[in-house]
């Protein structure tokens, strides 16, 4: 046994908790009982041979055999059993009871044992008699401390009858124990350990439960435990506590229910005829319901002792996987025991945890009040808690954490069911507008509650002989139709409609009732709907369309495709079936109908790309596909709209499907119209080309030519049409407007997209037979057109400019990655890559026209500006946003330099809420692609603006640091600092590199005719700053080594101007232990001594540094001579960092010149794990006001 700990150690208060780990350790596991009182070492030897046998005594008639290795391992402990889990946990239980009934002191010490191991303790367990020492003894020895002198640590608490002793070694690497373990393992034990707790208390309740022993050693030794600085002891302690209670109040239950049913028998008995009734029946009931009484009375006291003594001292603990198990177990309680803890005292308690900043804790207070308010008797006994936190669980859908808002939603699922008007309809009514959030659980939840409490009435199916067939499918589309016009949100119906789906299913998919109101004319049927009715209804129909067929959410809701089942898969056969049958009959009649509302159209035109075709062919309904293509020629006659005729075009190209039988069909059909398209272009060509005065045309003419080329160029687009030789008559335009600059933009426009999509059919065309001089005549035409786009990026028109832009990024970046069926001669010839000159164009033109604003039209359209439309601002956000995205992808895909990125990144903090997404991911892409060169390029970013900034401020007063330039360079590297995330091993050469650099160009300058000068950009050491928190504490050391490199000699460091070396090496030494030291006074420049300094850079400067011993090395840093005494308690944290200097050369070669250079700061970090002890302290987590 371990010699008894010093009491002088204070008491901790209750709530005081620091956390700390109990890890395993070597030492064999014991359970002794002793006096307490033993000193010498024939004793100890003596009471450790007893505690071996009675533990082997003890625990003979649970041993078990489990195959590890190939060994058998023998469990003989009560931790290893239930660990194991190969017994059943009722003859476990049954074991321990009859060893207890036999000896209950060695069976409660192997109990306490059992806990003890299971918070990952593998030391040894002593107890002393409280009989013997005085009431002032026992309070004084009270105490939980750590023995420096043995690097043990103590725990010594009460548990009636006696004082236990818990002592342990520490291990400062092992930082885990069972209850935190991962794996199926740990998890395993877990579900054994609290099974093991609900066993034991319904094998005791009928005998040895009330023997006023067993649960207060049990419960004493919780809260004990409990009490604990020691995180394992305090986390395990409160499970079994929070457990325990849990089994005492079933048990509490039973005894209730036994005690009523022997009330009523006894009231029976006692209501009967004098003759006939017994008086020793009578007092036999009398004795049980008093014996009943008793045992309540009992278990009532177990109950407020464990929740007294545990839950509430640990409900707001610093761990929140407790205050989690707490939370989670009240709720239990409520549940199933409502006439005791149903009840404000103890529902508060949840309500006030509903503000706890950890995520855990919150999802548990939720899902403990849905299994109370899915029950309606219980919900008019929370009157006062729902109205004191109503508002808090209406505003929880918000919750960071995605998995709380789901649970909250759900939660006000059921109060708004079964609580009566508790919901206003503001609340409603921002809870409705959940349906259309990207985070699909929560979207569906939020569909639920729109369904349910506003589309989904109980009088739906009377209302069905009014409204004939579709009454109640009517109704209840109606309602949908104006909650998507009042909520003015109509272009994310695709987002409503998936949140509806799995509750509103059967009548989203009534497509008959849908196209019947379509088609009610509104002069004739009061009925029909109005036009903002119609347009809605057929998005409506659209998304209902697109979910049935391809059965996955939407863009942007979801990562990925949702997998199907086979039942789904038959599902979404039979739903794609049920669509072609239902539209190839009623869409060309809802097409003749609506033919000139181009949105309708748009709308309804993408309907046939979810048909199944093959249902034209094998239900005989050709004629039904001719009245199609009949509509849809009509249309493209008819409208000039882009949206319109892409979705023309696209439905010809899903039509046109070479392996159907309607191919021909469709084929024939398309040919015909193409033939006319072209005609009527080039009939117009030659009108214009024919005219002495060029393009001097009238409007109309202009118009004509516009709506030519539009339906071309959104043909063009799915379609090839090379045979038609467009390329050289669109080409020819475009040469004109070079050439002469007369054309209007309205041909511009689309003469340009069409000669680019000819371009890129024939550049797919290219084959591994394409002759020579096909290829030489087709590079011929790529750099022709790249030559025009150039031109016309300094066009008069923004449009046209804009159009070329995009049109060049992509032809750039096609050309730049293109494989033309692995013919490598093709790519050879095909390749494209910009010059120089070019690529300074594009960033100057990004510049210009994304982050510059255009100051002669602001000057002029100010009152324009001003009364712009909301609508308006944003497409020109989203136009400025395509093009900084078109030129980032250059940027990532390596066709323009990475160094052109730093032009970009000055921008990221002063339009971060326009273009930050784009910024920071384009940065993320690049750092993936090359480390090393896209650190290069923020700190040639950062270096930019420095010397912008060095610029423009007199050169007499110096760098002005608190001006707002500088200001804001600080604020864009600390955000590019944050941009390297929490993994510093992964991010260390980047970091590394961006230190390096930094001090290089801070240093540039530096000497100067006499030998040395002041250095111009010193205070750029205070932008790089921002860097150091990113830097790995070895890393640290090799750049502060690197920043004595140029320093020749001690220099005076007074006066401001030093101020920035001053604070860029404090933020490299600011977590060492030898910084007072190291630092010094802020005049003096060496940190660790002239001669140390100045043989340092010497050795740095050659490259390496020469073999030292161990003793040299420690010379050299005299602040570690205390810390080397503490070789035992850092042992492991040594080698924990060996593996990791072992990489310094090989990961940092940049700034690690030698071997030694590696061990000088080896040996000064060895302890640094020792040396910083961070001890958690108990704080309020909870942001409620608890007062009320």
């Amino acid at each position: 046994m371990i010699a008894e700990p010093n009491a002088a150690g204070s008491c901790r208060k209750e709530n005081a908790v620091h956390d700390e780990t109990v890890p395993e350790s070597a030492v064999q596991n014991a359970s002794c009982v002793s006096n307490g009182n033993l000193k010498t070492p024939r004793q100890k030897r003596k009471v450790r041979e007893q505690c071996e046998n009675i533990r082997r005594s003890s625990s003979s008639n649970r041993r078990v055999s489990q195959l590890q290795n190939g060994e058998v391992v023998e469990a003989v402990t009560l931790f290893e059993v239930v660990s194991m889990g190969k017994q059943a946990m009722q003859s476990v239980v049954d074991d321990w009871v009859e060893a207890y009934k036999q000896d209950r002191d060695v069976a409660l010490l192997d109990l306490i044992n059992f806990f003890i191991q299971c918070s990952g303790c593998q030391g040894m367990v002593t107890a002393e008699m409280f009989q013997s020492l005085r009431k002032k003894d026992v309070m004084r020895k009270m105490t939980e401390t750590f023995d420096e002198e043995t690097g043990l640590q103590y725990k010594k608490f009460m548990v009636y009858p006696w004082i236990l002793t818990v002592t342990w070694p520490v291990d400062m690497d092992n930082e885990d124990y069972p209850l935190i373990r991962t794996g199926p393992y740990w998890k395993k034990f877990k579900t054994n350990f609290c099974e093991f707790i609900a066993v034991l208390v319904q094998q005791c309740q009928c005998s040895i439960l009330y023997d006023s022993y067993l649960m207060d050693t049990i419960i004493s030794l919780l809260t004990g435990l409990a009490d604990s600085m020691v995180r394992a002891f305090r986390h395990t302690s409160t499970l079994a506590a929070m457990k325990l209670l849990t089994a005492v109040v079933s048990v509490h239950l039973n005894l209730d229910v036994n005690k009523h049913n022997a009330q009523r028998l006894y009231e029976v008995e006692k209501k009967r005829i004098s003759g006939k009734r017994t008086n020793y029946r009578l007092d036999q009931l009398e004795k049980k319901r008093k014996e009943y009484e008793q045992k309540l009375l009992e278990i009532k006291n177990m109950m407020n002792a464990i929740f007294k003594g545990t839950f509430l001292n640990r409900y707001r603990d610093v761990i929140p996987e407790i205050r989690a198990t707490c939370i989670e177990e009240i709720g239990s309680w409520i549940k199933t025991y409502p006439d005791t803890f149903l009840n404000d005292s103890y529902l508060k308690y949840i309500g006030w945890m509903l503000y706890d900043k950890q995520a855990e804790v919150r999802l548990k207070c939720l899902l403990g009040l849905q299994g109370i308010y899915s029950r309606k008797e219980l919900v008019s006994r929370m009157d006062l808690f729902t109205s004191r936190f109503k508002d808090r669980i209406v505003s929880m859908p918000l919750d960071k954490d995605h998995e709380v808002a789901v649970q909250a939603m759900k939660l006000l699922m059921l109060m708004s069911q079964n609580c009566e008007d508790v919901l206003s309809t503001e609340d409603c009514e921002t809870l409705y507008q959940f349906v259309y959030t990207t985070h699909r659980p929560l979207a569906v939840a939020a569909g639920e509650f729109l369904y349910k409490r506003l589309l989904s009435h109980e009088g739906d199916e009377e209302v069905q002989p009014k409204g004939g067939k579709f009454g109640a499918s009517t109704d209840q589309l109606k309602r949908l139709i104006c909650f998507v016009l009042e909520s003015k949100l109509h272009k994310h119906v695709a987002y409503l409609i998936d949140s509806l789906w799995d509750w509103a299913g059967t009548f989203l998919k009534d497509w008959e009732c849908m196209t019947s109101l379509l088609l009610k004319n509104r002069e004739e049927d009061e009925e029909a709907l109005s036009d903002a009715h119609e347009s809605a209804l057929i998005e409506i129909i659209l998304a209902t369309v697109r979910e049935a067929a391809e059965g996955h959410p939407p863009v942007g809701r979801g990562a990925a495709k949702k997998i199907l089942s086979a039942k789904e898969k038959k599902t979404q056969l039979e739903d794609c079936t049920k669509v072609t049958e239902h539209f190839i009959i009623v869409l060309p009649q809802l097409l003749a109908k609506y033919s000139t509302d181009a949105q309708k159209v748009a709308n309804l035109l993408q309907i046939p790309q979810y048909y199944d075709l093959d249902v034209y062919s094998t239900g005989h309904l050709e004629k039904h596909l001719d009245a199609l293509l009949k509509e849809v020629k009509d249309i493209v006659a008819k409208h000039c709209d882009m949206s319109v005729l892409e979705a023309s075009s696209r439905t010809y190209y899903i039509l046109c499907s070479e392996e159907i039988a309607i191919y021909n069909q469709v084929d024939c059909a398309r040919t015909q119209l193409i033939d006319e398209l072209i005609g009527q272009f080039n009939l117009l060509l030659d009108g214009f080309w024919q005219k002495e005065d060029g393009f001097c045309a009238d409007a109309g003419e202009i118009s004509r030519m516009h709506f030519a080329l539009r339906r071309v160029a959104a043909f063009h687009n799915a379609h090839d049409l090379t045979k038609w030789n467009l390329y050289d008559k669109t080409v020819k335009l475009l040469v004109f407007e070079v050439e002469h600059g007369s054309l209007p933009v309205l041909m511009i426009l689309p003469a340009l997209q069409c000669t680019y999509f000819s371009l890129l059919w024939q550049l797919a065309a290219v084959s591994e037979n394409s002759p020579k001089e096909t290829l030489f005549a087709l590079r011929r035409e790529l750099r022709r057109f790249s030559q025009i786009c150039m031109c016309f990026l300094h066009h008069k028109e923004k449009d046209v400019r804009e159009k070329a832009f995009m049109i060049l990024c992509d032809w750039l970046l096609i050309l730049s990655h293109q494989d033309s069926n692995n013919n490598e001669e093709a790519v050879g010839l095909l390749d494209y890559l910009p010059s120089k000159s070019l690529q300074e164009k594009l960033l100057l033109f990004i510049q210009e026209h994304v982050f510059m604003e255009e100051k002669d039209e602001s000057k002029d359209l100010a009152e324009e500006e001003e009364s712009k439309d909301e609508s308006c601002k944003l497409d020109d956000l989203h136009k400025k946003r395509s093009l900084l995205a078109a030129y980032c992808k250059l940027i990532v895909y390596n066709v323009v330099e990475m160094t052109a990125a730093a032009e970009i990144y000055k921008y990221y903090v002063k339009t971060y809420n326009d273009f930050g997404d784009i910024i920071k991911e384009t940065l993320s892409k690049t750092r993936q692609n090359n480390k090393i060169q896209s650190a290069k390029t923020l700190i040639l970013c950062l270096q930019q603006l420095f010397q912008t900034h060095a610029e423009s401020q007199d050169s007499r007063t110096g760098v002005d640091f608190s001006s707002a330039s500088f200001t804001n360079m600080k604020e864009l590297a600390r955000r590019f600092s944050l941009t390297f995330g929490w993994d510093q091993v992964k991010s260390r050469e980047s970091v590394a590199m961006i230190h390096k650099e930094g001090i290089e160009f801070a240093f540039q300058g530096a000497t100067g005719v006499d030998g040395k000068c002041f250095p111009p950009n010193l205070s750029f050491l205070l932008i790089i700053s921002e860097f150091s928190n990113r830097l790995l504490k070895p890393d640290k050391r090799l750049v502060y080594a690197y920043l004595q490199r140029y320093v020749a000699e001690p220099l005076p460091c007074k006066g401001e101007e030093w101020q920035p070396l001053i604070s860029y090496r404090n933020s490299l030494l600011a977590t060492e232990d030898e910084e007072s030291s190291v630092l010094g006074s802020p005049g003096e420049w060496s940190p660790v001594g002239s001669s140390k300094t100045s043989s340092l850079k010497r050795k740095l400067s050659n490259g390496s540094l020469p073999e030292t011993s161990q003793a040299e090395a420690a010379s050299q840093a005299p602040g570690l001579q205390g810390a080397s005494q503490l070789a035992s308690a850092a042992g492991k944290s040594r080698k924990r960092l060996k593996s990791r200097e072992m990489h310094w050369q090989e990961h940092l070669p940049f700034l690690c010149p030698g071997g030694l250079g590696r061990r000088y700061c080896k040996d000064e970090i060895k302890t640094e794990d020792v040396s910083e002890e961070g001890q958690d302290v108990d704080v309020d987590v909870v942001g409620a006001d608890q007062d009320s």
